[in-house]
């Protein structure tokens, strides 16, 4: 495992690390699957041991997953150990009105994020991230001032956003420009290529780079067809349609050989893909079991520059449509 420096923190994060989205088990948002569907907690609770024992030290979590249960669970495995890095989120909520709500209130971050800890029975949350957060919410101030004082209180040693997955901008050239936080959460892979104009300006001003969706759902993975069926507990289930799978396996095409030319998984590559952009920090690919665990934590490799740009050309005509069809499911 190779390891990177967090922007301008202390922090140096395994390259692969832990998305426990998915650990969360199985949680809805009034009728809305807002999880991965059934999980084993016992696979669960063995896929963090094993992602330790295969050099992962970088744990993204956030407290909406499975309405807490993720954090419980890291909680429980690593609690307050220095050998890992744990990452949470906060702002998403279940609503009474609508399905998903939002809080950025002072009282109510502070209130979270005294739960979070408990949760993962930590004294200070490594990286804490405001959850999908927009340029409004910036702008009142209620969000920063409680970054602030978390900080300043030692419950949190550094802070930053998790951005929009369509529409990345605001916020970013928001909290840039006003010389904010400490790092960036974003989705960038081989289908959603949005990010791409923000990371060297990220880099150069020092903030470190989560990419998360690394294999854009199980797209990049390689092995779902149009015939595949998800939980009505998994958000695949109305994300994932026949039509969206089938495109995006024919726009995959022109991708998959270089798989074959370093003699790597599909997923394999996309994670290289990722990585070899040396503005990322971090990458995140959501990991269920042991097995899953040993398979992201290898078989990293770095592309030529050639075979980067032949993926990054292919965006605009053939994955931004893709995309675009994607935003449409939510």
């Amino acid at each position: 495992m190779n390891y990177r420096k967090f922007g301008n923190t202390s922090l140096m994060v395994s390259e692969v690390g832990f998305g426990a989205w998915a650990i969360g088990g199985p949680a809805f948002a009034g009728t809305m699957p807002i999880g991965w569907g059934n999980t084993n907690d016992k696979d669960s609770i063995a896929a963090l041991k094993k992602s330790l024992d295969c050099g992962i030290n970088f744990y993204d979590t956030a407290d909406f997953y499975g309405i807490g249960h993720s954090e419980t669970l890291i909680g429980k495995v690593f609690g307050n150990s220095d050998k890992v890095i744990i990452a949470s989120k906060v702002g998403q909520k279940l609503g009474k009105d609508k399905p998903v709500d939002v809080d950025y209130s002072k009282a109510y971050m502070i209130s979270a994020c005294e739960q979070s800890l408990k949760r993962l029975k930590r004294e200070s949350i490594d990286y804490y991230q405001l959850h999908i957060a927009n340029i409004n919410h910036l702008q009142q101030g209620d969000c920063l001032e409680a970054m602030a004082l978390l900080q300043q209180q030692g419950k949190i040693r550094y802070w930053g956003i998790s951005l929009f997955t369509f529409n990345p901008f605001p916020e970013a050239e928001y909290i840039m420009q006003h010389k904010l936080g400490h790092g960036f959460q974003l989705v960038f892979n081989i289908i959603n290529q949005k990010a791409l104009p923000l990371l060297q300006q990220m880099k150069q001003n020092g903030y470190g780079v989560i990419a998360r969706m690394p294999l854009q759902f199980g797209l990049l993975a390689g092995k779902l067809t149009p015939a595949t069926q998800f939980d009505e507990s998994d958000h695949r289930s109305f994300r994932l349609t026949p039509a969206i799978i089938e495109q995006a396996s024919q726009a995959l095409k022109k991708v998959w050989p270089i798989a074959d030319q370093y003699h790597i998984s599909k997923a394999s590559l996309a994670l290289s893909f990722i990585l070899s952009f040396n503005e990322m920090s971090t990458v995140i690919p959501g990991i269920r079991t042991a097995d899953q665990a040993i398979a992201n934590a290898k078989d990293i490799v770095s592309l030529s520059n050639a075979e980067k740009e032949m993926i990054t050309n292919l965006y605009p005509a053939v994955f931004e449509p893709l995309l675009k069809l994607m935003q449409l499911q939510g």
